[in-house]
């Protein structure tokens, strides 16, 4: 089924043009350490962590359009200045839009985890993600990932020790102990239920060889051939003449 698009018409929302004409550090009042949060759902753990860290700028993204709108209209609510929000596949924007080294932060929360054995390679949280993002991540820049399903866990604990440039802030793989990290409205429904939420937390190393810092590049992945769909569906048809 496609979804329907609805315009979204606020002030913390970016589109394309906006994005390439003043690039990804200049569309805040305010240049600050910018965090990224991938998969915004509806901004309900956003607004939190962009509360309680006022000196960070926070760029939130979603592929879908109605959550981009939530989420819009919830930062409108809180009066936060220090949130922008885009609809923008995560690998698309890293590769073409952020500059290197530049995240002080990168936050997926319970992505899709794809739990059917032959979709598994869709997961977003694999090694050439990794790659990619170990290059976009400032020196000693964090990254935390959270998921409700312990199989995809279970492989991102497997893949991130071999992946060089992580270092782990936790005395295990993942915790299911979250502290302060704040909980959103999917998450806490999990905890009610009694299933807990695995936690990542790594820092990027403060230094790289160079050869570390050259991005994977774009694998043709089920998410950036629905980007493709979407491009070619949005651009202006030809007109015939005669």
């Amino acid at each position: 089924m496609t979804q329907r698009m609805i315009y979204i018409d606020s002030p913390v929302f970016v589109r394309e043009p906006e994005l390439k004409a003043k690039g990804i550090e200049n569309i805040f009042p305010d240049r600050r350490p910018l965090a990224l949060e991938i998969g915004c759902g509806v901004g309900d753990f956003l607004v939190q962590e962009a509360a309680r860290r006022p000196e960070w700028n926070f760029v939130a993204i979603d592929i879908f359009n109605k959550g981009c709108l939530k989420t819009c209209n919830r930062v409108e609510a809180t009066g936060l200045t220090n949130i922008r929000v885009m609809r923008a596949e995560a690998r698309w924007l890293l590769n073409h839009f952020v500059p290197p080294q530049s995240l002080a932060a990168v936050y997926i929360n319970c992505p899709d985890p794809w739990p059917k054995k032959r979709h598994r390679s869709r997961r977003l949280v694999n090694r050439t993600f990794l790659e990619l993002l170990r290059c976009h991540l400032a020196p000693g820049g964090h990254f935390w990932f959270a998921t409700d399903f312990a199989d995809y866990a279970e492989m991102v604990a497997d893949i991130l020790p071999t992946v060089e440039g992580y270092i782990r802030q936790t005395e295990t793989p993942y915790t299911t102990d979250l502290g302060d990290y704040p909980v959103s409205k999917y998450m806490r429904r999990f905890l009610e239920q009694g299933q807990p939420i695995h936690l990542f937390h790594y820092r990027r190393a403060e230094d790289l060889p160079a050869e570390l810092l050259k991005p994977p590049g774009l694998e043709p992945g089920f998410r950036l051939r629905w980007l493709a769909r979407e491009n070619r569906r949005n651009r202006p048809r030809r007109i015939k003449e005669g």
